[in-house]
């Protein structure tokens, strides 16, 4: 089938997956892309975010908790932290899917800035219970304000990669 020029394949349907593992690889490279000055934000719940909205079918939970739990080994912290704090927004978006697929514009950014607070406390109150001691709270409103702010480009690139590349449904593939 040809759609906007590109030919699409049954390898359409890995992408949003594909995209999800190579942004939690991204971001947990040794690099500070803000010199430091911001934490960095949580690039990797973004296609969880996205994808699990809009195409359900191909970011299903398991994904999501596959991607946290790469996320965990990468980054060095405490395992199970960012696959629960994963599937936690994943939930969210889950049980409100009808609601936050009605949003545009500052709504949409609004949805994900919603489902990354869910996923910043469960890995706040996770890692809490794991060390029983409460850690600072500004590093984590910090990093739910830079990837809020960081969502909006990469949801616009996510958006022409579901348009050319994956397909509004599965039918379409």
């Amino acid at each position: 089938m040809e759609r906007s020029g590109l030919f699409v394949t049954p390898l359409s349907s890995v992408i949003p997956a594909l995209i999800g593992l190579l942004v939690v690889v991204l971001a947990n490279l040794p690099v500070e892309p803000l010199g430091g000055w911001f934490p960095v934000p949580l690039f990797a719940l973004m296609p969880v975010y996205f994808w699990g909205l809009v195409r359900p079918d191909l970011m299903p939970p398991a994904v999501a908790f596959g991607l946290g739990v790469l996320q965990d080994l990468l980054s060095g912290g405490p395992p199970g932290i960012w696959a629960a704090a994963f599937v936690a927004a994943y939930a969210l978006l889950d049980t409100q899917r009808d609601s936050f697929a009605g949003l545009s514009g500052l709504g949409a950014i609004l949805g994900f800035g919603l489902s990354m607070v869910v996923a910043g406390l469960t890995a706040y109150f996770v890692s809490a219970f794991y060390y029983w001691q409460l850690p600072p709270m500004m590093p984590l409103l910090l990093e739910i304000v830079a990837s809020i702010v960081f969502y909006i480009p990469v949801a616009l690139l996510f958006g022409v990669v579901h348009r050319r590349l994956v397909g509004a449904r599965r039918g379409d593939l």
